[in-house]
């Protein structure tokens, strides 16, 4: 109950930023700040909390390799989705941007309760160190996926529901990384946080990123990003 609790915090921070975007009409360059403070979390997760505490395992050549299999991961489940798109039919191709929106974000958080699972199973420290982390990085990805839900003309009704399902792929990561790794060795639960940061990373640079660059770019934007990154280091040092 105790990581299904810290699991639901990246929900309701996914949630509270699409109830932010439904609520004010928030600039682009207020979008563009607040992905590159996410973005800046989010490497800091990985920099700062995750890859230190994994390349502790032995062999690290295994730690490595299960972070690039996590960035491969991506990449492909990245290429179906915009394969799906490019198939699609005129008459399809609505429904299909639609579905693509969903199973991306729908990814990104199921490999967040992953790491909360995974991580909780080391230290329960470790598991709300992560899940808070990830608070601060999905409030702005809630709010761009509502809003890219928008413009695709998706009802109201329609995307409050759509961001309310986002809590179900967050909590099954959670469960399978809690209840698959607990009784497994050090080395099994260190390489599958390392598969999870090979996904963050590659979230970021390909997607996060590159959105927040979107129609020009904050000039407070790189402030705003390094602030991301110092504030969950902060964190870090504080609940260690």
């Amino acid at each position: 109950m105790t990581v299904l609790i810290l699991a639901a915090l990246p929900a309701l921070g996914n949630f509270a930023g699409g109830l932010l975007a439904e609520a004010f009409g928030v600039s682009q360059r207020m979008l563009s700040l607040a992905l590159h403070g996410a973005a800046g979390v989010v490497l800091a997760v990985v920099g700062v909390e995750l890859m230190p505490q994994v390349l502790q395992a032995d062999p690290p050549w295994l730690i490595v390799l299960a972070f690039a299999a996590g960035g491969v991961f991506f990449i492909f489940v990245d290429r179906a989705i915009s394969l799906a798109k490019s198939q699609a039919g005129d008459a399809n191709e609505h429904s299909a941007r639609i579905w693509a929106i969903f199973l991306g974000v729908a990814v990104d958080l199921f490999s967040d309760g992953l790491m909360i699972g995974t991580g909780s199973t080391i230290t329960l420290s470790l598991g709300l160190l992560l899940a808070l982390g990830q608070v601060t990085a999905d409030v702005p990805e809630g709010f761009a996926t509502i809003a890219a839900f928008k413009r695709q003309g998706i009802s109201r009704y329609a995307r409050l529901l759509l961001a309310a399902s986002f809590a179900l792929p967050v909590l099954l990561g959670a469960t399978l990384g809690y209840w698959i790794v607990r009784d497994q060795a050090e080395t099994v639960k260190l390489a599958l946080l390392a598969f999870t940061a090979g996904i963050l990373t590659t979230v970021t640079v390909e997607e996060i990123i590159p959105e927040s660059h979107r129609d020009g770019e904050a000039r407070l934007a790189t402030l705003v990003f390094v602030g991301g990154f110092a504030l969950f280091t902060l964190l870090s040092v504080y609940f260690e």
